[in-house]
């Protein structure tokens, strides 16, 4: 391994994924679900619809009028989890192997396959 490759910021490997259907474990959102929009992964966070919302302030422009937005902020990947598509209720995420050699998520509770 080159000095270089040593350097670079090791990116974490996370088990969420965008289009996942999350929900919330600790914090002001507890027990609130939404589908995930987008990962960070350099941050290890993620933004979920419809939780974390804060308030923008927006002053009018040309392009549109101002007034005040709600918009999703990005929350910590420790404080959620996958909901089991077979309980609806939080579940961890493994992996297995099927037949054909392809690689799914499954979920750890009912050993549901997440990825379609």
């Amino acid at each position: 391994m080159t000095a270089q490759k040593k350097q670079q910021k090791q990116r974490p490997k996370l088990k969420i994924k965008k289009g996942d259907k999350v929900i919330v474990t600790t914090g002001r959102d507890k027990g609130s679900t939404g589908e995930v929009l987008k990962v960070l992964r350099e941050e290890n966070r993620a933004i979920v619809q419809g939780v974390n919302l804060r308030k923008k302030h927006v002053r009018p422009s040309q392009s549109g009028g101002g007034g005040i937005q709600e918009k999703e902020t990005p929350i910590h990947i420790s404080n959620i989890a996958v909901v089991d598509p077979e309980s609806g209720k939080a579940t961890r995420v493994g992996y297995t192997v099927l037949k054909g050699g392809r690689k799914v998520r499954v979920a750890k509770k009912s050993g549901e396959v997440i990825d379609e």
